[in-house]
């Protein structure tokens, strides 16, 4: 070996022997110098006190949970700060879906916006569609039919319904219920099945629309939405037993996650996650739309602001749900599913094959489209997560000028840093998914 061999030999031994010294009495000092410890963006530093632990900022650890997390509820990222396994900052991170549907919209005539906006919240896609509907239509200064209201209104309860069952499958599957996965996407599917019958589509229906909606309720109807108030009614006492009061789940789920008042309203929380702070707030109530005001409910409303309550609260709006819906089956009127302005709705599909005028009225509604007013309006409605607003900017023509939906999800997330911090990495699963994130209207 020469005798430059032997020197660079002896040098490489020398910093391995001084890399395996430092490794083995500060290992994380070594790994900040090697850049493999991550450091979160900007931010306060935190008050170790403020989570009753002596931290310091060596021994804190930056943990990536998702956007591939299967309790994420779709393609969300949580950068946590851990000291061991306690939670001591929290940041989210959006944009993984990028759908870029209200850009979409801009691109889209009114008679398409409803297949556009279906697809944001598409655990409740029947909201979507109201809220974009009543929006346009406030433009158009139009009167939906009194049947077509009902109907929404119908349509939109069993919506509830459905996606609060599926909050009530997957949260008890995150908190290792597993039974509950099963039994609420069984009730689901009753919901499911009738949304086909009714709309063709199980999901992104395109049913409400602008005028009305796009078919009357089939055949037998009454008896139908009935029958699957009869089922689910008495499976939610079984749910009671097997999740209410079962003391892991309880363990899980109280006292964990808390909010309160003040911090929700701060961050613009609504829905459930508002209610369960113990404030009574819903649009339905407290800012009637539709017929609304005609039908009896209850706003429930929780007293501690933690997952226990947003669990209760969602599954008593089910039983509540269910009232509604009954009261509407006795109280629907006969008319007409949708306005009759021709320069809003079609022609009925029998005269199209009887009347040129017909077919030419019908191909221009769907080529051309109909013109809007110039103006702007912002619409909300309570959908499951809480108030869903659509703001639409007309320009006179076609198409809108502007469309942006105020979503629920996208503002309840907000809470998660507050939910989540002081608490261990474990509870992080209960507090995503007692928030109730839809990821489509997020990253709409």
């Amino acid at each position: 070996m020469s005798e430059t061999d032997a020197d660079l030999a002896a040098e490489t031994s020398e910093q391995s022997q001084e890399m395996r010294s430092r490794s083995e009495t500060d290992p994380i000092e070594l790994l900040r110098e090697q850049g493999a410890v991550l450091r979160l963006p900007e931010g306060p530093a935190l008050d170790a006190e403020d989570f009753n632990v002596e931290a310091t900022e060596d021994e804190t650890m930056i943990l990536n949970m998702g956007p591939q997390h299967p309790s994420t509820h779709g393609v969300l990222r949580l950068m946590l700060e851990l000291d061991a396994e306690t939670v001591l900052r929290t940041k989210p991170i959006i944009g993984y879906l990028h759908t870029g549907m209200e850009k979409t919209a801009e691109e889209l005539m009114y008679v398409q916006g409803c297949t556009n906006v279906t697809r944001m919240d598409y655990v409740a896609p029947m909201f979507n569609e109201c809220v974009f509907s009543m929006a346009v239509e406030e433009l158009l200064e139009i009167e939906v039919p009194p049947r077509a209201t009902w109907i929404r209104m119908l349509m939109c309860e069993l919506t509830r319904m459905s996606s609060h069952l599926l909050f009530l499958a997957t949260n008890g599957l995150d908190l290792g219920a597993i039974s509950m996965i099963f039994y609420g996407w069984r009730e689901r599917e009753l919901l499911l099945a009738f949304f086909e019958k009714a709309t063709g589509l199980r999901m992104n229906h395109n049913y409400i629309r602008p005028g009305g909606v796009a078919a009357d309720l089939p055949a037998g109807w009454r008896e139908d939405v009935l029958d699957i108030c009869a089922a689910v009614e008495p499976r939610l006492h079984q749910y009671d037993t097997l999740l209410t009061g079962q003391p892991i789940f309880r363990e899980r789920t109280e006292g964990v996650a808390v909010i309160n008042a003040e911090q929700a309203n701060a961050l613009s929380a609504t829905g459930p996650m508002l209610r369960s702070t113990g404030v009574s707030w819903d649009l339905r109530r407290d800012i009637p739309y539709q017929f609304y005001d005609q039908v009896d409910f209850d706003v429930v409303v929780g007293t501690y602001g933690d997952a226990f309550d947003r669990y209760a609260i969602r599954l008593n709006e089910i039983r509540e749900s269910i009232r509604i819906v009954r009261q509407i089956a006795d109280l629907m009127p006969a008319g007409d599913y949708r306005v009759q302005d021709k320069k809003v709705t079609p022609p009925p599909r029998a005269r199209i094959d009887e009347s040129m005028e017909a077919l030419i009225h019908h191909f221009k509604l769907f080529t051309e489209g109909f013109k809007v007013p110039a103006g702007e309006v912002y619409v909300a409605i309570e959908s499951p997560r809480g108030e869903l607003g659509c703001y639409l900017v007309s320009d006179g023509s076609a198409k809108p000028y502007r469309c942006h939906i105020r979503d629920p999800s996208f503002a309840n997330l907000q809470t998660l840093p507050i939910l989540l911090r002081g608490g261990l990495v474990a509870d992080a699963i209960a507090a995503i998914s007692s928030v109730d994130p839809i990821m489509g209207g997020v990253d709409r």
